[in-house]
């Protein structure tokens, strides 16, 4: 028997019969499902000093356990010292398997070692879709704070397929992010 993640048997098993029942769908299919998780790491040092860059692919390598990739700059600032094609943050997109296993990591252990932790806020973009922003990646159990050169933040990009805010809030409501004001 193969390996299914939690939060994956979860979904096919609880939370597609919940959210059909909260909003009347007639299809299993019209049942909005998590489509991947981007993280995303802009490094604005990275101008001068590359080593950043390798430090944070590899981070985001261990944390994901999926490759990063380098993200390079499109076109050319002056302000900031920057011209195109230049390294200046980190990439990785989760699908499938590892995203479940991540989403669980994130919500079981990783948020909860966040200082000070009340629950994220609950402001979608519109389409069903939510962006986490974290203020240091030392806060998941796979990093060595001792080989942590300097203190990064992330953005956690969740997609859903959910047409609406409320599809997209009720689906990762039900994952167990810890939403901190409920909307109704």
């Amino acid at each position: 028997m193969a390996y299914v993640p939690a939060l994956k048997k979860r979904y096919k098993e609880q939370i597609v019969s919940t959210l059909k029942e909260e909003f009347k769908y007639k299809s299993l299919m019209q049942v909005p499902k998590l489509e991947k998780i981007c993280l995303n790491q802009g490094i604005g040092d990275a101008v001068a000093d590359k080593r950043l860059i390798d430090n944070a692919v590899s981070q985001m390598t261990t944390i994901t356990g999926q490759k990063a990739v380098p993200a390079y700059s499109k076109k050319d600032i002056s302000n900031f010292k920057l011209r195109k094609g230049l390294p200046i943050g980190a990439k990785v997109t989760l699908r499938g398997d590892k995203m479940y296993e991540f989403l669980e990591r994130l919500v079981a252990v990783a948020l909860p070692r966040v200082r000070d932790f009340r629950g994220i806020n609950s402001n979608l973009d519109g389409r069903g879709n939510y962006t986490l922003g974290i203020k240091e990646q030392i806060i998941f159990p796979e990093m060595n704070i001792d080989k942590v050169d300097k203190i990064l933040g992330m953005d956690i990009t969740f997609v859903t397929t959910a047409a609406t805010d409320q599809e997209g809030y009720a689906l990762l409501k039900e994952f167990g992010l810890p939403f901190k004001n409920l909307k109704k």
